[in-house]
């Protein structure tokens, strides 16, 4: 792939789908490429839970919920066949008030008990019912996006970026098929691939690491009935997934500084053991045999960071969303097309 483009999107993830996506409704007459070392959808998002909570721990990440569940539900209607489905939640919470973090439209009700599921509750611990709930096919929905987008955006599937230069005119993209991109401005939303050699030396000023997310499967009878259960002081929760025919159970594995280019090892006996002690408070003797194991990228915030990385401003990091990549991408790409939108020197993006 060679040429000239306003805007590279490096990272084909839901976050990078959205980034191009929300550059080319503002201006519809830049030409943007997204490119993806494998495919769209591929890396951390198709590992994704996809579950959006209206809730956020700081005001920043609370609006950018807000922005994100409207815009989500403006998407189902723009692209039929949107794989977003609304889902009944309930909040497990010890003590008698509401937990915190919830956005005033989640309306938390108290209820005596989370319907169509035995869950014992500890003592103290009381039951909240939560509204705004969704679920997503994260890497279908990112498939969909791209398929929306081919006749404004170039999507380069299979081309692995090896080097970033920027310079005060433009920034060259080096691809590992011996191609070199030019670009007015690149945005990289790599995931948990931070530490990659073509833009290692730009990252560290985003303050992020990358930490292993596990998810397992508990194989007890699931329909479209059931409700999502979120365990409140566990920062975990219980998904039904009723096309897959099984729960997903995501507690907060405490595993740092993962490679995610380190050969797949799986779920592992400690995996399950800490999944168990937290899940067995709630529901007894409950089994977990497989499940999900990646890893996704933290900031030292714990607030998604967007920002330029190097001194001429045309290089932009939009990312480490601490794990809330599909909750937080539409709000993630609005505030990097407003980056965008700053002049670089005597000319901005448009």
């Amino acid at each position: 792939m060679h040429g000239t483009v306003d805007v590279a999107v490096v990272g084909g993830g839901i976050v990078g789908c959205l980034v191009a996506r929300e550059i080319v409704t503002r201006q519809p007459s830049s030409t943007v490429v997204v490119l993806d070392r494998d495919a769209i959808g591929s890396g951390a998002t198709r590992r994704s839970a996809g579950v959006h909570f209206p809730r956020g721990a700081t005001p920043r990440v609370q609006a950018m919920t807000e922005y994100s569940q409207d815009y989500y539900r403006r998407l189902r209607a723009e692209l039929p066949g949107s794989p977003i489905r609304s889902v009944d939640a309930y909040v497990v919470s010890s003590g008698a008030t509401p937990p915190a973090g919830y956005l005033a439209g989640a309306e938390l009700r108290r209820v005596d008990a989370v319907p169509g599921r035995s869950v014992t509750l500890p003592p103290g611990a009381t039951v909240w019912r939560c509204r705004g709930c969704q679920h997503a096919d994260v890497p279908a929905l990112a498939q969909l996006l791209a398929r929306s987008l081919r006749p404004q955006v170039g999507i380069g599937e299979g081309l692995r970026v090896t080097g970033v230069e920027p310079c005060s005119t433009h920034v060259a993209l080096r691809l590992a098929s011996g191609d070199t991109l030019t670009a007015g401005r690149v945005v990289l939303c790599p995931g948990p691939w931070l530490g990659d050699p073509a833009w290692r030396t730009l990252v560290p000023t985003v303050g992020a690491r990358v930490k292993r997310v596990v998810a397992l499967h508990l194989d007890h009878p699931v329909s479209r009935r059931h409700s999502l259960v979120v365990f409140d002081r566990e920062d975990a929760f219980l998904l039904p997934l009723p096309r897959r025919a099984h729960w997903l159970f995501s507690y907060t594995c405490p595993e740092w500084d993962v490679d995610p280019d380190a050969p797949p090892e799986g779920l592992s006996a400690g995996h399950r053991r800490e999944a168990e002690t937290v899940l067995n408070r709630y529901l007894p003797r409950a089994a977990l045999r497989s499940g999900r194991v990646f890893c996704d990228a933290y900031s030292d915030s714990g607030e998604p960071q967007v920002r330029t990385l190097d001194d001429t401003g045309r290089v932009v990091f939009a990312g480490a969303a601490n794990g809330a990549g599909y909750r937080l991408a539409p709000a993630i790409a609005r505030e990097t097309a407003d980056l965008l939108e700053v002049p670089v020197g005597s000319r901005s993006l448009w």
